[in-house]
C-alpha cells in the first residue's frame, strides 16, 4: 500500500530534485539527459540521447517514474564500481494517471502527446463504456484523443461495420479521431500510422482487445508478445505487465500500456466529468437548476437533448453509470486515498 508523503518529504524531493536540475544546468558533463523507455521497480530501462539503451537504479528521493518521462542520470564513475542511476525527473509536459485503491492516483504514462484507446469490434464485447472512461481522463489530463477499433475481420456480417461506424458516430473529428483496423487484413494501419508518427504516443484499453498485434502491425515487427481472450471469461488476459516505449522507424515513440478490466474516474469532479462529454457544452447553464447533475431532475436541458437525438443515449448512460460509480466509491472510507497522488505530485 502506498504511504502518504509528509509536507516536510514532499519539500524535499521537490529542493533534491532541483539541485540536480541546476548541477545539469551549470555543468552537464556531470549528468546526462534520457528517457524512460519502461520501470521495473527499483530499476529502469532509459534511452539516452544519442539512443543507447541502459538500465539504471532509481534514486529514492525521485519519487514516480514512469515511461515517457524526461529524465536527467548519472553515469558510473570508471573504476569506482556502482551502477548508473536516475537523479532526477524533468518537469513533465502532461501525465496520464487513474486512481488505485492502494497506489493513490497511479500514472499511467508521462509527455505524451495523443493516447489512442482500443477496443475490440467483437471478443472482448465493445464497450464505449470504458472508451469514455478514457476520453474523460485525457481530456482532464490536456491530451489529444483517438479511438481504435481493432479485429474488423472477425465480424460475421458484411453490413455490420457501417452498423458500427453508425453506432459509434458520436466519437469523430473535432473531438477524437475514429480508427476501424484489423491486424490481420492491415485495414486503417497505415493511416494509423501516419497519424501517430512522429509523435509521443500511448496505446490504452482493455485487456485482450489486439494492442500488441496492432504494436506489431504498426511497427512492422514482432515487438510485442500476442495474448489470447479467455475461453472461459470472455475478458482479455493479460499480455503487456509494464507499459513500455517503442520508436517508429518513420520517427515518434509509442508507449503500450497493460490492459485494464476497468478505468475509474473517482479523481475527477463531476465538472471534470463533464468535460469529457463534448456534446453536453451546448445545454450547459440551461437547466432549469443552477446545480443541476443532469440525471433526474426536472428541466433538464441535456435529459431533453437526449429524448430529441441530440445526444447519443449510449453516451448518456455511459455518463450516469460512471457518476453512479463515482458516487459509489466516494460512500467508500478509503475514497480519500484511492484519490491521493503518493508522491505529492
Amino acid at each position: 500500500m502506498a504511504r502518504k508523503l509528509s509536507r516536510k518529504q514532499e519539500n524535499r524531493i521537490r529542493e533534491g530534485r532541483q539541485r540536480r536540475i541546476d548541477e545539469f544546468t551549470a555543468d552537464p558533463s556531470t549528468l546526462r539527459e534520457g528517457v524512460v523507455i519502461s520501470r521495473y521497480g527499483s530499476q529502469a530501462d532509459i534511452e539516452d540521447r544519442e539512443g543507447t539503451l541502459l538500465r539504471c537504479g532509481i534514486r529514492r528521493t525521485v519519487g514516480t517514474l514512469v515511461s515517457g518521462d524526461e529524465i536527467l542520470w548519472r553515469p558510473v564513475v570508471p573504476g569506482e564500481g556502482g551502477t548508473d542511476t536516475v537523479e532526477a525527473v524533468l518537469p513533465r509536459k502532461s501525465l496520464l494517471q487513474r486512481p488505485d485503491f492502494y497506489d493513490g492516483l497511479k500514472p499511467v504514462a508521462a509527455n505524451i502527446e495523443v493516447a489512442v484507446v482500443v477496443a475490440s469490434a467483437v471478443q472482448p464485447e465493445l464497450s464505449t463504456n470504458i472508451i469514455d472512461r478514457y476520453l474523460a481522463a485525457c481530456v482532464h489530463a490536456g491530451i489529444e484523443a483517438a479511438v481504435i477499433i481493432t479485429k474488423t475481420d472477425l465480424l460475421p456480417d458484411p453490413g455490420d461495420e457501417d452498423r458500427l461506424r453508425e453506432r459509434l458516430s458520436f466519437y469523430g473529428e473535432p473531438h477524437v479521431r475514429l480508427f476501424l483496423a484489423s491486424s490481420a487484413t492491415g485495414q486503417g494501419i497505415s493511416a494509423i500510422r501516419d497519424f501517430l508518427s512522429g509523435r509521443r504516443s500511448l496505446l490504452a484499453g482493455q485487456s485482450g482487445v489486439g494492442k500488441s498485434s496492432l504494436l506489431n502491425a504498426l511497427l512492422g515487427s514482432a515487438a510485442a508478445e500476442v495474448g489470447a481472450v479467455s475461453d472461459v471469461s470472455g475478458l482479455g488476459q493479460h499480455t503487456t505487465t509494464c507499459t513500455r516505449m517503442y520508436r517508429f522507424p518513420e520517427g515518434g515513440t509509442i508507449l503500450d500500456s497493460p490492459g485494464v478490466r476497468e478505468f475509474g474516474l473517482w479523481h475527477l469532479s463531476r465538472e471534470d466529468l463533464i468535460r469529457g462529454y463534448w456534446e453536453f457544452a451546448p445545454y450547459l447553464g440551461t437547466c432549469r437548476f443552477k446545480d443541476c447533475r443532469h440525471q433526474n431532475e426536472k428541466g433538464c436541458a441535456v435529459r431533453q437533448a437526449v429524448a430529441e437525438g441530440q445526444i447519443s443515449p449510449e453516451r448518456y448512460d455511459n455518463y450516469l453509470r460512471i457518476l453512479e460509480d463515482q458516487e459509489q466509491v466516494r460512500s467508500r472510507a478509503g475514497f480519500r486515498r484511492a484519490c491521493t497522488d503518493p508522491a505529492g505530485r
